[in-house]
Protein backbone atom coordinates (compact mmCIF):
# COMPACT_ATOMS: atom_id res chain seq x y z
CA UNK A 1 0.00 0.00 0.00
CA UNK A 2 1.29 3.43 -0.89
CA UNK A 3 2.18 5.75 1.96
CA UNK A 4 -0.45 8.45 2.37
CA UNK A 5 0.70 12.06 1.91
CA UNK A 6 -1.38 15.15 2.50
CA UNK A 7 -1.42 17.49 -0.48
CA UNK A 8 -3.44 20.69 -0.64
CA UNK A 9 -6.42 20.28 -3.02
CA UNK A 10 -5.40 23.40 -4.97
CA UNK A 11 -1.68 22.60 -5.01
CA UNK A 12 -1.95 22.40 -8.82
CA UNK A 13 -2.51 25.89 -10.15
CA UNK A 14 -2.24 26.64 -13.87
CA UNK A 15 -4.91 29.31 -14.45
CA UNK A 16 -3.72 30.46 -17.89
CA UNK A 17 -3.39 26.95 -19.28
CA UNK A 18 -6.65 25.90 -17.62
CA UNK A 19 -8.61 28.72 -19.25
CA UNK A 20 -7.05 27.94 -22.63
CA UNK A 21 -7.76 24.22 -22.27
CA UNK A 22 -11.36 24.72 -21.14
CA UNK A 23 -12.05 26.99 -24.11
CA UNK A 24 -10.53 24.92 -26.92
CA UNK A 25 -10.44 21.31 -25.71
CA UNK A 26 -13.85 20.26 -27.07
CA UNK A 27 -12.99 21.43 -30.59
CA UNK A 28 -9.59 19.74 -30.41
CA UNK A 29 -11.22 16.51 -29.18
CA UNK A 30 -13.41 16.35 -32.27
CA UNK A 31 -10.79 17.50 -34.77
CA UNK A 32 -8.08 15.11 -33.53
CA UNK A 33 -10.41 12.14 -32.97
CA UNK A 34 -9.84 12.14 -29.21
CA UNK A 35 -13.57 11.88 -28.50
CA UNK A 36 -13.65 8.49 -30.21
CA UNK A 37 -10.72 7.31 -28.10
CA UNK A 38 -12.51 8.46 -24.93
CA UNK A 39 -15.53 6.37 -25.90
CA UNK A 40 -13.32 3.32 -26.51
CA UNK A 41 -11.52 3.92 -23.22
CA UNK A 42 -14.70 3.83 -21.15
CA UNK A 43 -16.72 1.25 -23.08
CA UNK A 44 -17.91 -1.64 -20.90
CA UNK A 45 -17.22 -0.03 -17.52
CA UNK A 46 -19.61 -0.70 -14.64
CA UNK A 47 -19.93 -0.08 -10.91
CA UNK A 48 -18.02 2.63 -9.03
CA UNK A 49 -15.33 4.44 -10.99
CA UNK A 50 -12.70 6.96 -9.93
CA UNK A 51 -11.32 9.29 -12.60
CA UNK A 52 -7.92 10.82 -11.95
CA UNK A 53 -7.39 14.36 -13.23
CA UNK A 54 -10.80 14.82 -14.80
CA UNK A 55 -9.93 18.21 -16.30
CA UNK A 56 -13.05 19.94 -17.53
CA UNK A 57 -15.02 16.71 -17.69
CA UNK A 58 -14.76 15.68 -21.33
CA UNK A 59 -14.98 11.99 -20.39
CA UNK A 60 -18.26 12.36 -18.54
CA UNK A 61 -20.49 12.12 -21.62
CA UNK A 62 -18.90 8.79 -22.59
CA UNK A 63 -19.52 6.78 -19.42
CA UNK A 64 -21.90 3.86 -20.04
CA UNK A 65 -25.14 3.52 -18.12
CA UNK A 66 -23.84 0.53 -16.14
CA UNK A 67 -21.56 2.89 -14.17
CA UNK A 68 -23.28 3.59 -10.86
CA UNK A 69 -21.05 6.48 -9.76
CA UNK A 70 -18.02 8.43 -10.93
CA UNK A 71 -15.80 10.19 -8.41
CA UNK A 72 -13.83 12.67 -10.51
CA UNK A 73 -10.66 14.04 -8.93
CA UNK A 74 -9.41 17.39 -10.25
CA UNK A 75 -6.86 19.55 -8.39
CA UNK A 76 -6.90 22.62 -10.66
CA UNK A 77 -9.64 25.02 -9.53
CA UNK A 78 -10.55 26.49 -12.92
CA UNK A 79 -10.82 23.10 -14.57
CA UNK A 80 -12.71 21.72 -11.59
CA UNK A 81 -15.36 24.42 -11.95
CA UNK A 82 -15.78 23.46 -15.60
CA UNK A 83 -15.99 19.79 -14.63
CA UNK A 84 -18.83 20.51 -12.21
CA UNK A 85 -20.81 22.04 -15.07
CA UNK A 86 -20.08 19.02 -17.25
CA UNK A 87 -21.17 16.68 -14.45
CA UNK A 88 -24.61 18.27 -14.38
CA UNK A 89 -25.14 17.16 -17.99
CA UNK A 90 -23.79 13.62 -17.60
CA UNK A 91 -26.03 10.57 -17.93
CA UNK A 92 -24.45 8.93 -14.88
CA UNK A 93 -23.90 10.35 -11.37
CA UNK A 94 -20.61 12.27 -11.23
CA UNK A 95 -19.16 13.78 -8.07
CA UNK A 96 -16.32 16.24 -8.79
CA UNK A 97 -13.85 16.35 -5.90
CA UNK A 98 -10.70 18.40 -5.24
CA UNK A 99 -7.58 16.36 -4.65
CA UNK A 100 -4.23 15.31 -6.04
CA UNK A 101 -3.36 12.01 -7.71
CA UNK A 102 -0.52 11.44 -5.23
CA UNK A 103 -2.92 11.51 -2.25
CA UNK A 104 -6.40 10.48 -3.36
CA UNK A 105 -9.03 11.55 -0.79
CA UNK A 106 -10.93 8.25 -0.87
CA UNK A 107 -10.89 4.92 0.97
CA UNK A 108 -8.79 1.95 -0.04
CA UNK A 109 -10.29 -0.73 -2.32
CA UNK A 110 -13.43 1.36 -2.83
CA UNK A 111 -13.68 1.31 -6.63
CA UNK A 112 -14.30 -1.22 -9.37
CA UNK A 113 -12.33 0.75 -11.94
CA UNK A 114 -10.07 3.76 -12.32
CA UNK A 115 -9.62 6.00 -15.35
CA UNK A 116 -6.45 7.89 -16.27
CA UNK A 117 -6.94 9.95 -19.41
CA UNK A 118 -4.17 12.28 -20.60
CA UNK A 119 -3.16 12.96 -16.99
CA UNK A 120 -0.16 10.77 -16.10
CA UNK A 121 1.99 13.14 -18.15
CA UNK A 122 1.40 15.94 -15.67
CA UNK A 123 1.30 14.38 -12.20
CA UNK A 124 4.24 15.44 -10.07
CA UNK A 125 5.13 11.98 -8.78
CA UNK A 126 4.10 9.31 -11.28
CA UNK A 127 4.98 6.26 -9.21
CA UNK A 128 3.19 7.61 -6.14
CA UNK A 129 0.11 8.49 -8.18
CA UNK A 130 -0.08 4.98 -9.64
CA UNK A 131 0.44 3.53 -6.18
CA UNK A 132 -2.55 5.53 -4.99
CA UNK A 133 -4.66 4.30 -7.91
CA UNK A 134 -3.71 0.73 -7.02
CA UNK A 135 -4.64 1.39 -3.39
CA UNK A 136 -8.16 2.61 -4.12
CA UNK A 137 -9.01 -0.18 -6.58
CA UNK A 138 -10.53 -3.39 -5.32
CA UNK A 139 -8.47 -6.52 -6.04
CA UNK A 140 -9.09 -7.41 -9.66
CA UNK A 141 -10.25 -3.86 -10.45
CA UNK A 142 -9.39 -2.28 -13.78
CA UNK A 143 -7.28 0.72 -14.68
CA UNK A 144 -8.35 2.15 -18.03
CA UNK A 145 -5.65 4.39 -19.49
CA UNK A 146 -5.31 6.67 -22.51
CA UNK A 147 -2.01 8.53 -22.32
CA UNK A 148 0.59 10.11 -24.52
CA UNK A 149 4.23 9.28 -23.93
CA UNK A 150 7.72 8.60 -25.17
CA UNK A 151 8.15 8.16 -28.91
CA UNK A 152 9.71 5.04 -30.41
CA UNK A 153 11.86 7.00 -32.84
CA UNK A 154 15.21 8.28 -31.54
CA UNK A 155 14.89 11.75 -33.05
CA UNK A 156 11.43 12.54 -31.69
CA UNK A 157 12.31 10.98 -28.32
CA UNK A 158 15.33 13.29 -28.09
CA UNK A 159 13.13 16.27 -28.95
CA UNK A 160 10.68 15.23 -26.25
CA UNK A 161 13.41 15.01 -23.61
CA UNK A 162 14.69 18.46 -24.54
CA UNK A 163 11.23 19.99 -24.38
CA UNK A 164 10.52 18.35 -21.02
CA UNK A 165 13.64 19.95 -19.56
CA UNK A 166 12.73 23.41 -20.84
CA UNK A 167 9.51 24.99 -22.09
CA UNK A 168 6.89 22.25 -22.48
CA UNK A 169 5.85 21.83 -18.81
CA UNK A 170 5.70 25.60 -18.39
CA UNK A 171 3.45 26.08 -21.42
CA UNK A 172 1.18 23.08 -20.95
CA UNK A 173 0.27 22.86 -17.29
CA UNK A 174 3.09 20.64 -16.07
CA UNK A 175 2.82 18.17 -18.97
CA UNK A 176 5.81 15.97 -19.88
CA UNK A 177 6.06 14.32 -23.29
CA UNK A 178 8.79 11.71 -22.70
CA UNK A 179 7.29 9.65 -19.88
CA UNK A 180 6.65 5.93 -20.35
CA UNK A 181 3.11 5.36 -19.03
CA UNK A 182 2.98 1.68 -19.94
CA UNK A 183 6.24 0.91 -18.16
CA UNK A 184 5.22 2.96 -15.14
CA UNK A 185 1.88 1.15 -14.88
CA UNK A 186 3.62 -2.23 -14.92
CA UNK A 187 6.21 -1.05 -12.39
CA UNK A 188 3.38 -0.03 -10.04
CA UNK A 189 2.22 -3.64 -9.83
CA UNK A 190 -0.55 -3.69 -12.42
CA UNK A 191 -1.06 -6.47 -14.94
CA UNK A 192 -1.46 -5.12 -18.50
CA UNK A 193 -4.55 -6.83 -19.94
CA UNK A 194 -4.28 -5.28 -23.38
CA UNK A 195 -3.19 -2.10 -25.12
CA UNK A 196 -2.63 -0.53 -28.50
CA UNK A 197 -0.38 2.29 -29.59
CA UNK A 198 -1.81 5.10 -31.67
CA UNK A 199 -0.99 8.50 -33.03
CA UNK A 200 -3.11 11.56 -32.22
CA UNK A 201 -4.10 12.91 -34.65
CA UNK A 202 -4.00 9.81 -36.82
CA UNK A 203 -3.21 11.90 -39.93
CA UNK A 204 -1.76 15.29 -40.65
CA UNK A 205 0.70 17.32 -38.64
CA UNK A 206 1.71 15.71 -35.36
CA UNK A 207 3.31 17.07 -32.22
CA UNK A 208 5.66 15.84 -29.46
CA UNK A 209 2.55 14.56 -27.65
CA UNK A 210 1.20 12.58 -30.63
CA UNK A 211 2.50 9.10 -29.63
CA UNK A 212 -0.20 7.58 -27.40
CA UNK A 213 -1.19 4.31 -25.80
CA UNK A 214 -4.73 3.16 -24.92
CA UNK A 215 -5.40 0.08 -22.87
CA UNK A 216 -6.54 -1.79 -19.78
CA UNK A 217 -4.55 -2.91 -16.75
CA UNK A 218 -5.72 -4.78 -13.70
CA UNK A 219 -4.83 -4.74 -10.04
CA UNK A 220 -3.99 -8.39 -9.31
CA UNK A 221 -6.52 -10.30 -7.26
CA UNK A 222 -5.41 -11.14 -3.74
CA UNK A 223 -3.64 -14.46 -3.33
CA UNK A 224 -4.61 -17.03 -0.69
CA UNK A 225 -2.03 -15.69 1.77
CA UNK A 226 -2.92 -11.98 1.40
Amino acid sequence: MAQRTKIAPDAVHHPVFARFYARYSEAVDLRAGIAEHRHELLDGLSGRVIEIGAGNGLNFAHYPAAVSEVVAIEPERTLRQSAVRSALQAEVPVDVVPGAAEALPVKSEAFDAAVASLVLCSVRDLSRALGEIRRVLRPGGELRFFEHGRADGRVLAAVQRGLDRTVWPLLFGGCHTARDPLGAIEAAGFEIVGHRRLRVPAKGVGSPSSPCVLGVARRPALGPDE
